[in-house]
C-alpha cells in the first residue's frame, strides 16, 4: 500500500490539518525512527491503516515465470512508503536498484542496490523509499496463477501465518495487528 511522504508533508502543513493527518505523520516518524521489539508490528499496521486514508500510488509490477520459479518485481519511487505483506516462506530478495530504509520487527535499516538477501517468514515490511527503487522477490513454484501464487505465499493476517505454521497467536504489546 504506497503511499508519498511527499504528500503526507503536503496534508500536515495544509490548513485543513485534521486529527487524522497528524496521527497519519506521527505513525509515519513512529515506525521508521522505532527500534526493535514486539510492538513494532503493531506500529506497521496502524502505519499500513493510516495510508489508506491518502491517495495510492501507482508501483508497477513485473511478473517473471521459470520453471519451478516465480518472480514479482516492483518499482517504488523516491518518497513512497510501501508497506507490505506477510510472507510464509523464506524467500530471496533482490534489490537492483535505489535505496531506502526497512523496517521491521527486528530494526530498521538503509538498503541500498545492489543487494540480495534471504527473507525470515512471517516477516512484514514497511519501506520508505530514498531513491527509486526495484525491489524483487523470488518463490518456487509451478503455478502461474497469481490468485493461487498469492493464496500459497502470503498470510492475510499474522493469525493465518501462525495457524499456516501450526503455532498458537501470541498477543503482542501495542494495538492489536491480528486483524483477523
Amino acid at each position: 500500500m504506497p503511499i508519498s511522504s511527499e504528500k503526507l508533508t503536503l496534508q500536515e502543513n495544509s490548513e485543513s490539518n485534521s486529527e487524522t493527518t497528524r496521527r497519519s505523520i506521527s505513525n509515519l516518524d513512529d515506525v521508521f525512527s522505532s527500534a526493535s521489539g514486539p510492538d513494532v508490528r503493531a506500529k506497521i499496521f496502524a502505519l499500513q491503516d493510516a495510508c489508506l486514508e491518502y491517495p495510492q500510488i501507482d508501483c508497477p509490477v513485473k511478473h517473471h515465470f521459470a520453471p519451478g520459479l516465480y518472480a514479482r518485481e516492483i518499482f517504488m519511487p523516491a518518497g513512497a512508503t510501501v508497506v507490505g505483506k506477510i510472507h510464509k516462506h523464506a524467500h530471496v530478495n533482490t534489490i537492483s536498484q535505489g535505496r531506502c530504509i526497512v523496517t521491521t520487527e527486528f530494526g530498521s535499516e538503509e538498503l541500498a542496490a545492489p543487494l540480495s538477501f534471504v527473507s525470515k517468514p512471517g516477516t512484514k515490511r514497511a519501506v520508505h523509499i530514498l531513491e527509486d527503487t526495484i525491489w524483487t522477490t523470488y518463490h518456487p513454484t509451478e503455478e502461474t496463477d497469481l490468485e493461487k501464487i498469492e493464496d500459497h505465499v502470503i498470510a492475510k493476517t499474522y493469525n493465518d501465518y501462525l495457524e499456516f505454521t501450526g503455532e498458537e497467536p501470541k498477543m503482542i504489546e501495542g494495538n492489536n495487528p491480528w486483524h483477523g
